[in-house]
């Protein structure tokens, strides 16, 4: 039986560009900005570093599709470079390359950075034009927006919620977004919105408006981990460890049969599952102090509460109207702001929320700062919830 990943790896340092419109620079600044940020945290030096893993979702519109770019902008002379693409988990994917090295012994200090340059680009979301011409039979022409929002319809089939209701709880989800994004300066929207302006927005899919969904950005997010000795031997005390990494993908049956109702994602609870198995966690609600979920859209991040298993089923809506997962109350959500105001970098993504919770258990979060957190969970959700991919990553303090 596999024994797990769990405080096996430590992250010795991180680093998170500022996310927005970076007309002024290029992807290889962008991957630098983070890098150089995780570097002097880190403490070491470029050449410590013995082999890097670069998320890069998009080849055609940023930087190629080899990791020799990353190899030249960082100057990584003469290491293992692999570039790794696995959709919105792309960010994660690369945090996995890394930290299976240093956990197999195949390196002590390995790099993860995930960058992505849309706002240049033309790139609105999906789809993407030829993934493989079996990607393009099962995910034919569809806009992302209108595939999250059947999981809205779904919902409500299910459990009998109300549609003004349900407007209500996902406006809610955008609304307390916006006010944690409103204390990051490294989000690309800084700015708390009222829950009218969110309810009275134009319908992008319904019952999708335009605050319901999350936007496209540039930005870069970096990751330096080791063993937790060779952390300790250069001076870091307090380590944020790895507690779990999972991965669960679609195999054809929500897509291909008539066994999903459309309100949950499978993949999602698959992943979780697996997570919550290798951190040894038996109560989400009670462990985790904080979550970042992909919240592509605010009907995603509703019933991903409960595919994590922090709300019961057909609860969540009640959860997300109570405040449940406000910041100063019981779990908090997207203390960062979430995808809601750094937009969706693909690539970037899932390494930003992970940086998210290690400022927060380094107690180095400023105003967003949360109360004596201990684990954290990251959650990226790729493709559409009828057939995508999913990636959960669990950090937290050493030995919790």
């Amino acid at each position: 039986m596999a024994s797990g990943i769990k405080d096996k790896v430590a992250i010795l340092g991180m680093g998170c560009s500022r996310f927005g419109e970076r007309w002024d620079c290029g992807t290889e600044h962008l991957l630098n900005e983070a890098f150089l940020e995780a570097l002097s945290d880190a403490g070491i030096e470029r050449k410590q570093i013995e082999a890097a893993w670069y998320g890069s979702a998009l080849d055609r519109v940023n930087v190629g599709n080899s990791a020799i770019p990353l190899a030249t902008a960082l100057r990584l002379e003469g290491i293992p470079v692999t570039r790794v693409e696995n959709m919105c988990a792309t960010g994660t994917e690369a945090l996995r390359g890394a930290v299976y090295a240093v956990a197999s012994g195949a390196a002590d200090i390995a790099l993860a950075i995930g960058a992505e340059k849309l706002k240049d680009s033309g790139y609105g979301g999906l789809p993407v034009q030829s993934k493989g011409t079996l990607n393009d039979l099962w995910m034919p022409y569809g806009s992302a927006p209108a595939g999250f929002a059947q999981l809205a319809a779904g919902y409500r089939a299910k459990y009998g919620v109300s549609k003004a209701d349900l407007k209500q709880a996902i406006g809610r989800v955008s609304w307390k977004s916006h006010q944690n994004g409103a204390k990051n300066p490294k989000a690309h929207l800084q700015k708390a919105v009222e829950m009218d302006t969110i309810l009275n927005a134009p319908i992008i899919a319904d019952p999708l408006g335009v605050f319901d969904c999350c936007g496209v950005s540039d930005g870069a997010a970096c990751a330096i981990v080791t063993t937790p000795a060779i952390a300790r031997s250069l001076g870091k005390r307090d380590l944020v460890t790895v507690k779990a990494l999972a991965l669960s993908a679609s195999a054809g049956r929500e897509q291909s049969t008539n066994q999903w109702d459309g309100s949950y994602v499978q993949n999602t609870r698959n992943a979780a599952k697996a997570a919550y198995a290798e951190a040894g966690i038996t109560n989400p609600r009670k462990e985790l102090s904080a979550l970042e979920v992909h919240d592509c859209f605010s009907i995603t991040e509703l019933v991903t509460m409960e595919d994590l298993g922090v709300s019961e089923d057909g609860q969540a809506w009640k959860d997300v109207m109570n405040g449940v997962f406000d910041a100063d109350c019981e779990i908090p959500c997207q203390i960062d702001g979430g995808l809601k105001c750094f937009g969706h970098p693909i690539g970037a993504s899932g390494l930003r929320m992970v940086y998210e919770h290690y400022l927060q258990l380094t107690g180095r979060a400023g105003p967003r700062q949360l109360k004596n957190p201990t684990l954290g969970l990251s959650h990226n959700l790729g493709g559409v919830p009828y057939n995508g991919v999913c990636g959960i990553s669990i950090v937290g303090l050493e030995g919790r």
